[in-house]
């Protein structure tokens, strides 16, 4: 008898549709990872389907309005944030073999750069060139700014490598651009740039003319 008392009195202390069972339900999307907030979405517009324009619409907002400025200074920090301990992880002497601290550098300063030189091809595919050229732009500008810098550890082992890699940058950009609008895109591309870096505006005028064409 006691027993079942005590079990009436524990389910009427905590119902079932408590307000903070509910609230701690509804917070668990914020502590989502994306990877998991994705597979949300999906059964989210999987079951609603006519959610799925205005899911669009705001993706679209979300990926076409990247910072020039905000690309630059994040492209500035990841290749100057490089320090003697990321150097020494991948030169000298390995199971492999060894490497040379230049190719070392170099290697380590394109993977700074990675990511976001991926997210401006994406966006080309999407057909968002305008956010693309604005990746672009703001890659280029962040290695301008850390061509200045060159006291830093990796950088003193490539000196070279922002001007070339913001060529190479460039040169992907007007590569991937869609054939009919690349001479379009490329010449403001480059009226942009010469805005922008304007030591470097020779040498982007060539690069722009020669992947323009092919070469």
């Amino acid at each position: 008898m006691v027993i079942n008392r005590r079990i009436k009195q524990s389910n009427s202390t905590h119902p079932r549709n408590s307000p903070k069972r509910a609230s701690v339900s509804t917070g668990v999307l914020d502590r989502l990872s994306s990877d998991e907030l994705a597979v949300v979405l999906r059964s989210l517009l999987k079951g609603h389907p006519d959610l799925r324009s205005e899911a669009e619409r705001i993706a679209v907002e979300n990926v076409s309005a990247p910072s020039v400025e905000a690309i630059a200074a994040e492209v500035l920090l990841n290749v100057t944030n490089l320090d003697m301990d990321d150097l020494n992880g991948r030169a000298g002497r390995h199971s492999w073999g060894y490497v040379e601290p230049t190719e070392a550098a170099w290697e380590i300063l394109e993977e700074a750069v990675t990511e976001m030189l991926a997210d401006m091809k994406r966006r080309l595919e999407l057909g968002l060139e305008a956010a693309a050229e604005a990746i672009c732009a703001g890659i280029v500008l962040g290695l301008f700014q850390a061509n200045s810098e060159k006291s830093e550890v990796v950088l003193q082992w490539a000196p070279d490598f922002p001007e070339e890699h913001a060529c190479y940058v460039v040169a992907e950009f007007i590569r991937e651009c869609p054939g009919q609008k690349r001479h379009t895109i490329s010449n403001r591309l480059s009226k942009r740039l010469g805005d922008l870096v304007p030591d470097w505006s020779e040498m982007i005028f060539l690069v722009v003319e020669r992947s323009r064409q092919g070469k």
